[in-house]
């Protein structure tokens, strides 16, 4: 599964993008997961992403964000506050879920 976050500036994801890719493996599923900036959104969009998630702290560009997803055919959500840290991977890995079913 490949997985976009979209955050601020593409590095503060790579603790959340570790703790999903840590709760995929645990339920064996193999996951791609890659972060971004809010500047790279049109471009990297359309790059066969499975769902796309936006990181709480850049909530209120998340209409945007998910203008360029809808426009891809990508499944886009919002990060649950509470999944934004080392020990999120349960709750990411649900929303991931959801968002793709």
């Amino acid at each position: 599964m490949k997985v976009l976050f979209v955050c601020s500036g593409g590095m503060s994801s790579a603790i959340v993008v570790n703790a999903l890719k840590k709760e995929g493996t645990k339920e064996g599923i193999e996951m791609e997961v890659h972060a971004i900036g809010t500047g790279e959104v049109s471009e990297e969009i359309s790059k066969g992403w499975d769902v796309c998630m936006v990181a709480p702290q850049i909530r209120h560009r998340f209409d945007q964000v998910k203008k360029a997803a809808d426009e891809a055919n990508v499944p886009c959500g919002p990060i649950p506050p509470q999944a934004y840290t080392p020990l999120g991977g349960p709750t990411l890995l649900k929303t991931v879920k959801e968002l793709t079913n």
